[in-house]
């Protein structure tokens, strides 16, 4: 894909090196679970601070002191100056440190949402709405989200609740070793889909789909959300088209794309995973069915033909 030059989103929300890393991967589930510090306290004492607040304080005076480190000194100096560890100089954190090839994926990351923002601004323009441009936040290990905590192993997801996108670019190394989908155009992809899923909360098929499932039993939610990722995948595949129109492919990128939609089918992961299927626990489609959807959007270029929730898909 020809992307070096163009235009760079500004939506970029980069949270690399802000949460614990998380070992472990497995790319395609979806995180929505959460956690939350304790807040409760015990009795106080004198309406201050706990009585458990007090000896913790005095604990870690004592601990300090041990350090070489006098609190009472420091804080008498004024206590508006840095206070470093001994050995623990304050330096820039090693874990926001990028090599040039993370730099390289984040730069290919904004270009590729300033594409999806061009023509997607340019659909809902020609049907008289305004599309609201929702933000990519680049993660690394673990992420908070208006849906919940999310590790690496969430995968690339979208969160309705904050209109964002949320990547770890370690996936895409897993995308191409572990599930043989390498290239920037099956990058691209990836990126879409999540778009499409923000299309497709701005249109009102989340919350519709939200709101339903809470009635359905978990093989019924599981056929409608098929339904919904094989809509996001006809959406990216409408983008793939507007991109393709701009003279931005290069050879073979379509078959990045088609590929990457194959390997992350639910029956080949499942296949891959654990030997066999079990289709009733599809809740994204087959192989054939998202190369199918993402190739229709490809071809037609047309909303009204990604509507993948009347008759067969």
């Amino acid at each position: 894909m020809e992307w070096k030059g163009r235009r760079q989103s500004s939506n970029i929300e980069d949270q690399r090196g802000a949460g614990p890393s998380a070992g472990g991967s497995n790319p395609f589930g979806r995180g929505n679970g959460g956690f939350r510090l304790p807040t409760g306290g015990g009795r106080r004492a004198g309406g201050g601070m706990s009585i458990g607040t007090i000896v913790l304080l005095v604990v870690v005076y004592f601990v300090l002191k041990m350090m070489g480190i006098d609190l009472l000194q420091v804080m008498g100096e004024g206590g508006g100056g840095q206070v470093s560890m001994p050995g623990f100089e304050q330096t820039e954190s090693a874990s926001k440190r990028t090599s040039p090839q993370e730099e390289e994926t984040k730069a290919f990351m904004s270009t590729v949402l300033a594409e999806t923002e061009d023509t997607w601004n340019g659909i809902f323009q020609s049907a008289g709405e305004k599309y609201e441009e929702p933000k990519m936040v680049l993660f690394s290990g673990s992420v908070q989200s208006a849906c919940g905590f999310a590790s690496a192993a969430s995968g690339p997801f979208y969160c309705p609740g904050d209109r964002k996108v949320y990547l770890d670019m370690s996936f895409f190394d897993e995308l191409a070793n572990k599930f043989d989908a390498a290239g920037d155009f099956a990058q691209a992809y990836v990126v879409a889909h999540e778009v499409g899923h923000h299309v497709q909360n701005l249109t009102g098929v989340l919350p519709r789909f939200n709101q339903q499932r809470q009635r359905m039993s978990e093989v019924e939610a599981n056929q409608m959300s098929i339904r919904v990722e094989l809509q996001a995948d006809c959406y990216a595949g409408i983008w793939g088209k507007y991109t393709q129109q701009k003279g931005l492919l290069e050879s073979g990128d379509l078959d990045e794309a088609l590929n990457a939609a194959t390997q992350i089918g639910d029956d080949t992961l499942q296949k891959r995973m654990q030997g066999y299927v079990v289709p009733e626990s599809f809740n994204h489609g087959t192989s054939d069915q998202r190369r199918r959807w993402f190739k229709r959007g490809f071809d037609t270029g047309r909303v009204d033909a990604c509507d993948t929730f009347k008759g067969d898909v």
